[in-house]
Order: C-alpha cells, then sequence, then structure tokens
C-alpha cells in the first residue's frame, strides 16, 4: 500500500489529522490536472488551477462521512469527477440565460485532447455524458477519468480495475455513442 492509500485509509477510519498529511502527497498531481484543465481557459479568467485544485479538495474531505475511497485510483477519479462538476458549475454560470445563453455543436475529437472547452461545449458535453451514464455507467466512468483527469487508456483502465482490452471496448463505444448524441443536439438546437 502506498502512502496515499495509507492516508486514505486513516481519513476513513477518522483519523484527525490524516486530511493534513494527504494534500502534500497529492497536491503536485492535482494541480497539474487542473492546470491542464483550465489550458484552454481565456487569460484572466475567475478560475485559475490553484483555487480548482482547492475547491475539489474542499469538495472532496467535505463533510460526508459515506466518502470512502479503495486507492489512489478511486481517489484521483474523485478528484477528476469534483474539477469536473466545478468546471460545469462554473460553465453554468457563464452560460446564464442574463449573460446570453445558447448552444454550439462540439467536436468529438476534443474527447481525446485533455483541455477546456468552452463553456457551451462543455455543457453539451456534460449533458451527453450524464446520459452515457445512465446508459452505460462503466463506459461514463471511464470518459471522466480521460475527458477530466486526463489519464490514458490503461491508467483508466488501473484505477476502474478492468483490462486494458475492456476499457478499450467500452472507449470504442463511449465515443461512438456520445458523438450520436451531440450530433442529434446539435441538429436539435439548430432547428
Amino acid at each position: 500500500m502506498n502512502e496515499v492509500t495509507r492516508i486514505l485509509s486513516a481519513l476513513e477510519q477518522g483519523e484527525p489529522h490524516a486530511a493534513e498529511r494527504l494534500l502534500p502527497l497529492v497536491y503536485d498531481e492535482l494541480r497539474r490536472l487542473a492546470a491542464q484543465k483550465l489550458a484552454g481557459e481565456k487569460p484572466g479568467q475567475t478560475l485559475e488551477p490553484t483555487a480548482l485544485v482547492h475547491e475539489a479538495y474542499v469538495r472532496l474531505l467535505g463533510p460526508d462521512p459515506d466518502r470512502h475511497w479503495s486507492g489512489r485510483g478511486h481517489f484521483f477519479g474523485a478528484a477528476a469527477e469534483a474539477m469536473r462538476r466545478i468546471l460545469i458549475e462554473n460553465a453554468r454560470r457563464k452560460k446564464a440565460d442574463k449573460r446570453g445563453g445558447g448552444q454550439t455543436r462540439v467536436s468529438l475529437d476534443r474527447v481525446d485532447a485533455v483541455t477546456v472547452a468552452p463553456p457551451d461545449e462543455l455543457l453539451a458535453l456534460d449533458e451527453a455524458l450524464e446520459r452515457l451514464g445512465h446508459h452505460d455507467p462503466v463506459a461514463g466512468q471511464l470518459v471522466k477519468l480521460r475527458y477530466y483527469a486526463g489519464l490514458s487508456l490503461e491508467q483508466a483502465a488501473e484505477a476502474l480495475g478492468i483490462s486494458s482490452a475492456t476499457a478499450y471496448r467500452h472507449w470504442t463505444f463511449a465515443r461512438a455513442w456520445m458523438h450520436g448524441q451531440l450530433l442529434a443536439d446539435s441538429e436539435e438546437s439548430g432547428s
């Protein structure tokens, strides 16, 4: 068991100072993930990588007593999900009707690149991802780990506890399924 896994276990056991020991061990990696996600944002945005990391960390270690991580991969998957939610909330604020609204088509080629899409594209992608998660939870989680955490297919497979071949099948399905959903959404908003 590596140090992160040990500290996560201590957190679950209610050890009072475990959270203080965890942040220094995961901060650089979380900061790298946040910087990747925010690289596509315009300079001067209100959300900076440090703020994204801190907000995600607070959400991860918040007051929820039912929060459990089975290891490092699970923790970083949860961190990716927290960052995704923060980015979606930020995009929704930016796209509120009083600020313009509207939707645009999302290119699935962007799913392969770890970048932040414009708010309207990010919202369309998130809605399609939510539908995918209801249709195929493993494929939905795989997309989150690849797109929001920047994990390779092999790393995401390991985090999910599935083989690389199974991950590849889920990834192929998810891309095709989401392409169809985003295309349908784009056609609906265009009419």
